[in-house]
This record gives C-alpha cells, structure tokens and sequence, in this order.
C-alpha cells in the first residue's frame, strides 16, 4: 500500500499540471482529461477570433454541450464535413490545434457534383483559413465524399466525423447512403459519427423531408445503421419545441436564412433556429 502512494501523488501533479499548464497529458485521470477538455472548448469558444453574429447563434447551436456529448478529445483526428463557411471550424480548428488533428470535407471546387456557389464557398473558406496561418495553418482540407473520400484518408481512421444539419441536402442529392458508407469506412473501429439535423415529425415523407429540410430521426438512424454504424446516444440539446416545421419555406423560413425576408420576421426570429436532433452512433470493433 505505501508503495502506491508516491505512484498516486505523482498521477495528481501530472493531472494537475496538465490542466493549469495547459498541456495535454494523455496519462492524467478522466476526472481531470474532461477538465482540460471544457477548459479548451470554453476557450476555443470564447475566442476573439469568432464574429458576433457567430456567437449570437451559440444559444440556439449549444457548441459545447453538443462536443462534449459525442465526446470530443483535444488529441483527437476529426473530419468535419460540409463546414460551409467555417462556424464549427472556428472552434475545432483551436480546440484541436496543439495535440489533435482536424479535416475539412468541403465541397470540391471542380467536377460534375460542383456548382458556382459551391465553388464560391469552397475558395471563401481556404480564403479564410489562409488568413489566419496561427489559427487554422494545420487544418486539412479535402473533398467531400460521394462515394469514398479521394485526399482524407488519416493514418489509422478518424476518430471522430462531424456533420451538421447536411443530411437533408445529401438525402436531396441522392447520395446521402454512399455519403454514411464512406463515413464509416475512414472512422477507425470504436470511431463516432455525430450527427446534428433539422428534425421532422415522425411519419414525414421523403418527398416531404426533401421539400422541407426537415428529416425524420428515424429515418436518419434507419441509414446510418444501414451504413454499419450503432446508435450509441440520442440528446435534446439542440431541441425547439417552439418551431412548428409547416412554413410554405421549409426550415429556411427560420433563422439565420429568413427566407421570407422582413415578412413575419420578427415571429420567425422569435421561434428561434430549427428543432434538432443531436446523434451520435459509433462503428462497432471488427469481429474476431
């Protein structure tokens, strides 16, 4: 028993120190890991770097509370997918900066599934990420995936894959299954995809899903386990029971789209950002 003693007194320091110094020790307790990891989100999150109208959506998207439940590590590789004009990057990119890894799938730039206003997104992104070497000079960019991923292939698989509120533009698409494949084959076994979407009521059509924007959870687990994957965790963090989804526009009628413009405006920017459904689905370790 006294042997112990030194060995448990030394763990408490290099917990301790990791978190005060900030410096990632992989072998600190779970106690003080998950410290340090709400002590790195917080500050990712709290940057300067982030715009104020960026931040005014974090009550309505719950940045910390929706990492935290798919169990977001600062050394972990993370593919974010679809990350549009870089709102998650903003937080990922510093969170995961020092002992982690971050890809981005972004739209190609060239190819038969581009378009000019993804090809704009795309060169507005790198445009923004070149701005800022400090903050972003480590995050790799690739193509999203129609069928296989063609330049983010991470030694060993991913970690973790995130997307957020893309299902519904995949499902339209018509590769929302090829995307979920190639999701599942880069995670590396015990890998996590975390899902977040604009939540339909249950029994929505497909037709209506796509006419919409809004997709029935249901039908989101149906196709992520057809994919391979488990669902490990439903959560209610990005929930809104004030949005009743059957606006003649769909959930762009919501913020921040207003697809009405000034009609109704302030009604809608009081129902707040869509009903969401938080996911998170593991793939299963290979049998032996």
């Amino acid at each position: 028993m006294t042997s112990l003693l030194p060995r448990l007194a030394r763990l408490t320091f290099r917990s301790l120190l990791a978190f005060a110094g900030g410096l990632f020790v992989p072998g600190a307790s779970q106690v003080h890991a998950a410290d340090y990891t709400d002590a790195q989100l917080d500050r990712a999150i709290a940057g300067t770097h982030r715009s104020a109208a960026d931040q005014a959506r974090d009550p309505y998207r719950h940045p910390k509370e929706t990492l935290r439940f798919f169990g977001i590590r600062p050394d972990q590789t993370v593919i974010e997918i679809a990350p549009g004009a870089g709102w998650y990057t903003d937080i990922l990119a510093p969170f995961l900066r020092d002992h982690g890894k971050l890809y981005a799938a972004h739209y190609a730039a060239s190819g038969p599934d581009s378009s000019d206003y993804r090809r704009q997104g795309r060169t507005r992104y790198e445009a923004k990420l070149a701005a800022n070497p400090a903050l972003y000079g480590k995050v790799i960019v690739g193509d999203l995936p129609v069928r296989s991923f063609t330049d983010i292939k991470p030694p060993g698989g991913a970690d973790m894959v995130l997307t957020f509120r893309n299902i519904h533009n995949w499902l339209k698409d018509g590769h929302l299954d090829d995307s979920l494949k190639a999701f599942h084959d880069v995670l590396k076994p015990g890998g996590v995809l975390g899902v977040e979407e604009h939540r339909a009521r249950p029994g929505t059509s497909v037709d209506q899903m796509i006419a919409t924007g809004y997709v029935t959870e249901a039908y989101v687990i149906e196709r992520a386990e057809a994919a391979g994957f488990k669902l490990a965790g439903r959560s209610e963090i990005n929930a809104n029971p004030r949005d009743t989804k059957d606006y003649a526009k769909g959930v762009w009628t919501l913020p921040p789209s207003f697809a009405e413009g000034d009609r109704d405006r302030a009604k809608y920017a009081a129902i707040g950002e869509s009903d969401r459904m938080t996911l998170k689905f593991v793939k299963p370790a290979a049998r032996r």
